[in-house]
């Protein structure tokens, strides 16, 4: 099983801007920083093709997981909040 590793979106756009620099190449410049040189030529391919969406995410799932379930926290306790007033609620009045 290989081993992901997750680089910044700072990391990416970095590489990709050596690779374009005159002189070098994507496999260059992924050998000298020690990633596959496929894996740079997909980032400058994700780059080109529409820019203002590349390298948005933390590249990490688990870190959106980790989100999504704070919301649905979140809004959990603001329901079981507005349960447990409306049972003090209703008790004082059939009081």
């Amino acid at each position: 099983m290989s081993k992901q590793s997750t680089n910044s979106p700072e990391f990416k756009r970095e590489a990709i801007a050596l690779s374009r620099q005159p002189g070098t190449n994507c496999r260059q410049v992924a050998l000298e920083i020690g990633i596959n040189p496929n894996l740079l030529s997909r980032w400058a391919r994700e780059a080109d093709d529409v820019p203002s969406k590349a390298f948005k995410g933390s590249g990490s799932p688990r870190d959106e997981e980790v989100a999504h379930l704070k919301r649905e926290l979140a809004r959990v306790k603001k329901e079981r909040d507005f349960l447990r007033e409306a049972a003090v609620f209703f008790a004082k009045e059939s009081s």
